[in-house]
């Protein structure tokens, strides 16, 4: 029998609180739920519908000592005695025989060793990792809607919270980016920060790697979502990019920490990337780039997706065209456009601002400023339309509210502050 069977409630408690990212908020009980949850993100690959199904039904904390006992300790897995869970629980036998559990449990068993699961919370600690899990504050309801394949629970790494999928935007693209895909992606990134907005990708290199770095110089929140456990700062080409993005933004992972990065678990982490954000915009793609499947599962989820369009002789681009002339993905080629997929005004004609609706002078003038250049005065007169005494006017009354600063003798918008 496994030894985290014969560990106490309090003992697995404070296991787990170290990772919590509001440990005291918690009782004793929800405490050891979050430990079974995390305990899970080792015992089932990405996606597993059987092992969401056994949590849903019979909750983490339960789920996770029934498959212990039919798993562990036998000469053979004992599906009887899960599917006996599953049928008090509501199952129907037909739903239980679908479910194929004597394959469910061979699967899960090599991973149910108490030493691996206990290493992976101790790594956690180690490295400042949070663990988080469904019902929490901090989690994102919206993976939700992955029904049985939704993430059991996040393991997240870096002091931003997970941003909000409205005001997220998903870049990705071909590992083996052109110069000219690199260049896209970083002026989608930027213009799409500039704005407001959260990017969101995958720390590999090329089209990824481009928008991280755009995100950061624009000093904006962005999260590489991990194919592996995030102890580990997979590519090592990217050690440094994915040290900065810990250190400001975020990383996240549904695998724990210890998990290495297979292919497998790249195509199931593209789920997450679709989930999160308001829209995927793919810069570059082969025919068969793993773009192509974030793209895919952004689709089934009804989120928009939008394709850039490249040199027609150009292998890299092979994808986006495909996606373009299908009908899959909308073509964009400027931050506007992305912006627009998503039904954000780039006008912000139904903006508010200290709870009443922007007058369209102060829309104007915001959405002449940026959050990381300085513009001049007579510079926002030109973008926004206005005279130099509007714009004087206008200017005094978002540095008194907060919304705009003054630096030397220019001006930028106060980052977050632009929709209220």
């Amino acid at each position: 029998m496994s030894d985290l069977l014969r560990a106490t409630p309090g003992e697995l408690a404070d296991l787990v609180r170290p990772v919590l990212p509001r440990p005291d908020d918690l009782s004793e009980a929800q405490a050891v739920r979050a430990f079974a949850s995390g305990a899970w993100t080792g015992v089932v690959e990405p996606g597993d519908a059987v092992g969401g199904v056994v949590r849903s039904m019979l909750g983490p904390t339960v789920g996770l000592r029934v498959v212990l006992e039919a798993a562990v300790g036998h000469d053979e897995p004992r599906p009887g005695l899960l599917a006996g869970a599953l049928v008090e629980a509501g199952a129907t036998l037909d739903d239980v025989e679908r479910l194929d559990l004597v394959r469910a449990l061979k699967r899960w068993r090599p991973r149910l060793e108490t030493g691996v699961i206990l290493r992976s919370f101790h790594t956690a600690t180690a490295v400042g990792a949070r663990l988080l899990v469904p019902g929490s504050p901090l989690w994102p309801s919206v993976l939700d809607e992955l029904g049985d394949h939704a993430p059991v629970a996040l393991w997240a790494r870096g002091p931003a919270p997970v941003p909000a999928p409205a005001s997220s935007i998903a870049i990705v693209g071909s590992r083996a980016a052109t110069a000219y895909g690199e260049q896209v992606s970083a002026e989608l990134a930027d213009g799409v920060a500039d704005r407001g907005l959260a990017i969101v990708s995958g720390a590999a290199y090329g089209i990824d790697g481009a928008a991280h770095r755009a995100a950061l110089a624009a000093s904006a929140t962005t999260m590489a979502v991990m194919a592996g456990g995030v102890d580990h700062l997979y590519p090592a080409g990217h050690d440094g990019l994915l040290r900065r993005i810990v250190e400001t933004g975020l990383m996240i992972s549904e695998a724990p920490c210890g998990g290495k990065p297979s292919r497998w678990r790249f195509l199931q982490r593209n789920r997450l990337i679709a989930a999160l954000t308001a829209a995927t915009v793919v810069v570059e793609a082969g025919g068969r780039s793993g773009s192509l499947n974030t793209a895919a599962h952004a689709q089934s989820l009804g989120r928009p997706v939008g394709a850039v369009p490249g040199p027609v002789t150009s292998p890299s681009s092979v994808g986006c065209h495909a996606l373009i002339r299908s009908g899959l993905a909308e073509c964009v080629t400027s931050a506007d456009e992305v912006l627009a997929l998503t039904g954000v005004s780039t006008d912000l004609v139904v903006a508010s601002y200290q709870g009443r609706r922007l007058d369209p002078e102060t829309m104007r003038v915001l959405d002449a400023l940026s959050t990381t250049a300085t513009r001049e005065t007579d510079e926002l007169a030109v973008a926004s339309g206005l005279s130099l005494e509007t714009v004087r006017d206008v200017l005094a009354e978002l540095d008194l509210s907060g919304a705009a600063r003054r630096y030397g003798s220019g001006w930028r918008r106060v980052r977050g502050r632009r929709d209220g």
